[in-house]
């Protein structure tokens, strides 16, 4: 059995801190978590939403560093640093190359222990807070989450708003923050796990000198309320701006700890988790929903079991019915041994998988402590590979009852039926529905005999050119799982009047594939350990899956058969492209993705890069069946590119996929990707959308470099530069002026063009102010270099998170799949910092004076109703 943590060492300051060290040497990248035992539940109603203040506010100086320079320093070393506030914890995190552990334990442990919490500095960062509560109110998954806790508890304080509300949120005083700062953040309630390619020796020492000296009482408890038993059907119905329903279930479960927890976590993923699931074959195979999931979540206190799902809402009656259908029948005959089998091969391994980068392993093992004891992790593992079908059968019996859930319903404006305890009660009085599937049986090479392949060696990757596909093959040791894809070049961009068709093959291609219809196909894949993914990209389409190193064959053999046969029948291909239909409306909810869409319209207009990988409402319904077949054939003549990834052998596993994709038919070397020029002139493009959303979101784009324009680097130090935690526009926009919470600018690159990217989200009053202060600042950048210190914090941020960003292998395969089929090669990954390092200020400003005119512009706007 598997036990994740060996050799972790633990070890308990005299002032009560935990220290957890693990060395890991699959990646020279370290992580620093710290992990503190503060989150929402510990906040009194008059500090509702103060955990998230200061997390907030840690980033806001030190007696030693001035407000930003946490961040800074931490880009200067080569990494990447975030935090996140839960139920239970707040937890901090640092990413960098391994030879920065000292920096990055030396910067954490001075924001935990010293923050100043600065009043001028509070006042600035309470408004951009209060802009991320607004965000999350034009966020309607959130909206039906938080407002599903709300029906399903009483006293509890998971029924509250967790992010807290404007009015609080702008009464807090520096006295405030410092009152829940010193009574939460002590020694005894902190955590630091600390995991990477690391001497522990070391690790220990320099955590010992930096944590030793803290002091600090026990700290305050003040508990929730308790809430009280009770069992009911509850239900609410919300309407508002949105474009489709959207549906939560929940019922009360348990604590994390309790014995049913892990069978639990089964019951969740054999409803909800992948395409072999039973709610995703009963409801959005069958076209009924465009999305659905169940879980399982217990936050230290309580567990909450969720289903939730996404239709249009005159379907909402249909949708629950299925819902119900599908518990009704886990209750009452369970799951068999082939479905329990699927689900908890794919629960494991992307369990496995999320302890592949150093701070997943780094955050889990400080969860585990913070339950009981980091050795946890390893019961927790255990006990869902013990869990029997019975096991599943009677926790959905005990706690999913019909007579205890809480629902919620959130429609469109004007649509929708309200969703009643009555019809609710009905829905789960009526008979357990089941859905039939064919179970493929073991698949294998075929009897293929393995085949000695020649390749060579280019930047860690073995490549082998077979006479229809290049094999490329890496070895990225760490979990036993290997990522597999098989990706071909799309040649030439899709016709305007079919945008979308590239994603409607792959979409219709896996709902079935030889003698397997789309359960079966599912089936295959998750029992192997992974969801067979597809990626319709603007320059490749491609198929992969993550599974079980041990099970690559069987993988390989089931993405051929994709490849070769799959059914594309008339129904299939309709009702995909319906879904797609549906999501392409839904866009429009989505205050990040929207107004992008908009820009590169303006941009590109009414082609290619302009359009859409997932088609657009005046698209979709053009695309034919037979339209869809002609295109996938086409494309599944290009050269493909086989990409696997993992803790495998790379000669050993070329041998093997080569006596799976060796016959391929022969095809030439992959097309480059067409150029595609800018369509803005003299003059900015805009496009407005008007909707009643509590912020304004904006997205501007200028004509950048594509991919292989070697200006491309100078132009990605400039987003460092300009972007992210510590970058000039997030400190002028959101730290100096509190226009938003999300600033971001980007250096967007694909085969035929490029471009660079800006984003801010503001309450409606301030766009105009936003849309002037953020041109202002990318004029500064044309007038003037940016400095050494500047230059010199991108330049080893962007190296260093080069390094980073390999922690797992599936970002492994991403980097060779675009160096293979749209950059300069796999030499390009040799030294990926190289050509950062080699860019000086002059070429950022070179870059900035060549593309960020602001008349040559194109803006895509999704504007807020203003506060009167």
């Amino acid at each position: 059995m598997t036990r994740w943590t060996d050799r972790v060492r633990r070890e308990v300051l005299p002032n009560g801190l935990t220290v957890l060290v693990q060395r890991d040497t699959s990646a020279p990248v370290a992580s620093v978590v710290t992990h503190v035992k503060a989150g929402f539940f510990d906040e009194p109603d008059r500090w509702q939403g103060i955990s998230h203040v200061l997390e907030h506010m840690f980033f806001k100086g030190t007696q030693r560093r001035g407000p930003g320079d946490v961040a800074r320093e931490t880009k200067a070393a080569g990494g990447y640093l975030n935090a996140g506030t839960g139920y239970d914890h707040t937890s901090y995190y640092v990413v960098l190359p391994a030879s920065g552990l000292a920096t990055a334990i030396d910067i954490q442990a001075d924001a935990l222990r010293n923050s100043v919490i600065d009043p001028e500095e509070l006042a600035r960062e309470l408004q951009v807070i209060i802009q991320e509560a607004n965000r999350k109110l034009d966020s309607p998954g959130s909206v039906a989450g938080e407002t599903l806790n709300e029906v399903m508890f009483d006293r509890h304080r998971i029924r509250r708003w967790r992010i807290g509300h404007e009015t609080t949120l702008a009464s807090f005083t520096q006295d405030d923050v410092l009152g829940y700062y010193r009574s939460r953040y002590v020694p005894g309630r902190t955590i630091v796990s600390i995991v990477g390619d690391i001497d522990e020796n070391v690790a220990l020492d320099l955590a010992r000198e930096a944590y030793g000296e803290w002091s600090g009482d026990p700290g305050v408890i003040d508990p929730s309320p308790e809430e009280p038993p009770h069992q009911e059907i509850r239900s609410r119905t919300l309407r508002g701006d949105v474009t489709h329903t959207h549906l939560a279930f929940g019922w009360r479960a348990v604590k994390p700890l309790d014995p049913d927890a892990a069978a639990l976590d089964l019951a969740a993923s054999i409803l909800g988790m992948g395409r072999g699931s039973w709610l995703y074959r009963a409801l959005r195979e069958t076209g009924l929903v465009t999305a659905i999931g169940s879980y399982f979540y217990a936050p230290t206190e309580l567990g909450i079991f969720e289903v939730a799902a996404e239709a249009e809402p005159e379907r909402m009656e249909e949708v629950v019915k299925g819902i119900a259908g599908q518990i009704s029948r886990l209750a009452t005959t369970g799951p068999d041994t082939d479905d329990l089998d699927r689900a908890r091969t794919l629960l494991l391994t992307r369990w496995a998988r999320r302890l592949e980068p150093m701070d997943g392993r780094a955050s889990a093992i400080a969860e585990a402590e913070a339950l009981k004891h980091y050795t946890y992790l390893d019961e927790e593992y255990e006990a869902l590979a013990a869990v029997t079908p019975s096991q599943v059968r009677e926790v959905a019996a005990r706690y999913l009852k019909g007579d205890a859930v809480s629902g919620l319903a959130y429609h469109p404006t004007g649509r929708g039926g309200d969703l009643n305890n009555e019809f609710i009660a009905e829905a789960f009085r009526a008979a357990p529905s089941a859905v039939s599937i064919r179970v493929p049986v073991h698949v294998g090479a075929g009897g293929r005999p393995l085949q000695a392949t020649q390749g060579r060696r280019t930047a860690g990757v073995y490549h082998v050119a077979l006479p229809g596909a290049d094999l490329l093959v890496r070895t990225k040791a760490g979990v036993p799982t290997v990522t597999l894809g098989v990706y071909f070049p799309r040649g030439r961009p899709e016709p305007s009047a079919q945008a979308g068709i590239g994603a409607l093959a792959l979409r219709s291609a896996v709902r079935g594939a030889g003698d397997l219809d789309a359960a079966g196909l599912a089936f295959g894949f998750e029992r192997l350990g992974g969801s067979l993914g597809v990626s319709a990209a603007s320059d490749w389409l491609g198929l992969s899956s993550s599974v079980l190193v041990d099970r690559m064959a069987d993988a390989a053999q089931l993405l051929r058969l994709v490849v070769d046969e799959a059914a594309m029948a008339d129904d299939d291909i309709i009702r995909e492209r319906h879904l797609m239909l549906e999501e392409a409306g839904q866009i429009a909810d989505d205050m990040f993705r929207f107004p992008f869409q908009l820009a590169f319209r303006a941009a590109f207009g009414d082609r290619g890069y302009g359009l859409p990988v997932s088609g657009l409402p005046g698209t979709l319904p053009k695309i034919e069946p037979a339209m869809v077949r002609d295109f996938m054939d086409a494309t599944t003549r290009n050269r493909a590119a086989i990409v696997a990834v993992g803790d495998v052998d790379p000669e050993k596993a070329a041998n093997l996929l080569a006596s799976i994709f060796g016959d391929m038919p022969a095809a030439p070397l992959k097309p480059r990707a067409l150029s595609q020029s800018w369509a803005v002139k003299s003059q900015p493009d805009i496009e407005i959308v008007e909707r009643n959303k509590a912020q304004s979101a904006f997205a501007m784009a200028f004509p950048g470099p594509a991919r292989n324009d070697v200006t491309r680097y100078a132009a990605e130090v400039w987003s460092a530069v300009a972007s992210g935690l510590g970058g000039r526009l997030f400190e002028s926009l959101r730290s100096r002026r509190s226009l938003a919470y999300t600033v971001m600018a980007s250096s967007w690159q694909r085969g035929g063009a490029g471009a660079i990217l800006t984003y801010i989200a503001c309450a409606p009053e301030r766009e105009t102010e936003a849309r002037e202060e953020m041109l202002k600042e990318l004029d500064q950048f044309r007038q003037e270099p940016a400095s050494p210190t500047e230059l010199s914090q991108a330049v080893s941020y962007l190296a260093g998170q080069a390094e980073v960003s390999r922690q797992s292998a599936a970002s492994v395969a991403g980097e060779i799949v675009e160096s293979w089929l749209i950059g300069d090669g796999l030499e390009e990954m040799d030294d990926p910092g190289e050509m950062y390092r080699r860019v000086s200020a002059a070429d950022i400003q070179q870059v900035a004076r060549a593309y960020l005119d602001p008349d040559v512009r194109a803006e895509g706007v999704v504007r807020g109703k203003a506060v009167k």
